[in-house]
């Protein structure tokens, strides 16, 4: 991380059209996870609106076909369960050719009671890092073979809710809390896009991560309670975004040429965040967590994810 943060023409209310405008992707190759709901339409229509082949990476390939026949452009569909490690590889396995853009949009927020993935692991860990990580893992060399290729790994203000409990990950001593395991998983993801930075830059291979802010109409909040969820909407807590706008700063952090080989950065409103004060109990904020972007707690979560994969 530099001293100075990264600024750029964009801000909360920029749409990811704005941002991509006058971007070219003509024979680049990107793929969307979690892309045939939310923010993940807006962001493969925008890279597929300039001319990039994309691939919606999800678990229903039938709303996935139904999102790729209103996109203009070349749109495929690849099933994709994140929380399943099977699956995962299944996936990898079956890409073949380079990729020139992963974006880790899918996720699953505040489940009400502990779940679990088939490997034993606390489901929103599972599938919001780890299926993102093996994920990650296995299209390396596809990223690599690109040249100059990126990761948009998208984390939460979430992540303010606290660091990674690397003495009891999957929630099998301390009671569980459905926002607590959720902002662990988002402290993840910036981690993981810290330290994929590091192992991978001499690669041509570029990691950042993005808080896509709160959205108006996602799935992301199917499981908050309808009256938590109506009474956060009208308190002022949270200025919300369309799904334009929230898919805005995946797709400049995607595809703006100044961010050329530049990562391990935490961006939200289309800019890179300064260091706040955390672990906070409270809804809302901005900034990133210093526990989030902290080179040695993403250089062990590297290595215990990479554990948890070789013995799944």
């Amino acid at each position: 991380m530099t001293d100075t943060l990264i600024t750029t023409p964009f801000g909360f209310d920029s749409t990811a059209a704005e941002v991509i405008a006058g971007i070219d992707l003509s024979g680049k190759r990107a793929i969307v996870t979690g892309g045939s709901s939310g923010i993940g339409v807006e962001t493969a229509r925008a890279l597929a609106g300039a001319g990039a082949e994309v691939t919606l990476a999800v678990r229903d390939t039938g709303a996935g076909e139904r999102v790729a026949s209103d996109i203009d452009g070349e749109v495929h569909i690849g099933r994709l369960d994140l929380s399943d490690q099977a699956s995962v590889r299944a996936f990898t396995a079956a890409w073949d050719g380079p990729l020139h853009i992963l974006i880790n949009n899918a996720g699953v927020m505040a489940l009400p009671v502990l779940q679990r993935s088939p490997e034993g692991w606390e489901l929103q860990f599972a599938t919001n890092h780890m299926g993102h990580f093996a994920l990650a893992l296995g299209l390396h060399d596809a990223l690599a073979a690109a040249g100059g290729a990126r990761i948009v790994a998208l984390s939460s203000v979430g992540h303010l809710r606290g660091p990674i409990d690397f003495d009891d990950l999957h929630f099998e001593r301390r009671e569980y809390d459905p926002m607590l395991a959720y902002g662990q998983s988002k402290t993840a993801n910036v981690l993981f896009a810290v330290e994929a930075q590091r192992r991978w830059a001499a690669d041509g291979i570029t990691a950042n991560a993005v808080h896509p802010g709160a959205i108006i109409d996602s799935n992301l909040s199917r499981h908050l309670d309808p009256t938590v969820l109506e009474t956060l909407r009208s308190s002022g807590t949270y200025r919300y975004k369309t799904l334009q706008q929230g898919a805005a700063t995946s797709v400049l952090v995607a595809t703006w040429p100044p961010l050329d080989g530049d990562g391990g950065h935490y961006f939200e409103d289309g800019n890179e965040a300064p260091v706040v004060p955390a672990p906070i109990t409270s809804m809302g904020g901005t900034g990133v967590a210093s526990y989030a972007i902290d080179p040695v707690d993403a250089e062990r979560l590297w290595e215990v994810s990479k554990s948890l994969i070789g013995t799944a």
